[in-house]
């Protein structure tokens, strides 16, 4: 009787324990943001990019069609057990270039400074199909005209 009153413990234990651990909290790091003191050292009119690079390594991401922005993009999640997954903190630095590519601004934004953006989603209705490759390929017999594919133009 007093082992099987230890093993039901242990289990009732074991199952407390791991819902306690559940419910701890997570936090991850991601991404790169310079130091403040590195990005004191950048010179806005002198430095460019090859220095920028030097002084405090290459972008996250850089500008999409002009390449005149270089970001450096952090953020903190918060992981809590079952629950979503929350930002708690993000920090992007923007460093705009001019043509010639020297420095022409620095800018430091943080998640209040960012916007929602409602995507909107466009579908298309109608007769749209998703055959794979055999289904076309058989569904193509009847319907080709053998004659007219000889014929030499």
């Amino acid at each position: 009787m007093l082992k099987k009153n230890w093993f039901i413990r242990t289990i009732i234990l074991g199952a407390i324990s791991l819902f306690v651990l559940s419910c701890s909290q997570n936090i991850q790091n991601h991404g790169y943001i310079p130091l403040k003191s590195e990005l004191k050292m950048i010179k806005v009119g002198v430095d460019t990019k090859k220095s920028v690079q030097e002084l405090i390594g290459r972008p996250s991401t850089t500008g999409v069609l002009q390449n005149k922005s270089w970001y450096y993009v952090g953020s903190t999640m918060k992981h809590s057990g079952w629950r979503e997954v929350k930002e708690i903190k993000r920090v992007v630095v923007a460093i705009r270039y001019s043509q010639s590519g020297v420095v022409e601004n620095i800018e430091e934004f943080s998640l209040s400074d960012g916007q929602d953006i409602k995507i909107s989603s466009r579908v298309t209705r109608g007769l749209v199909k998703d055959n794979t490759f055999l289904m076309q390929l058989l569904g193509s017999f009847g319907r080709i005209n053998v004659p007219e594919m000889l014929q030499e133009k």
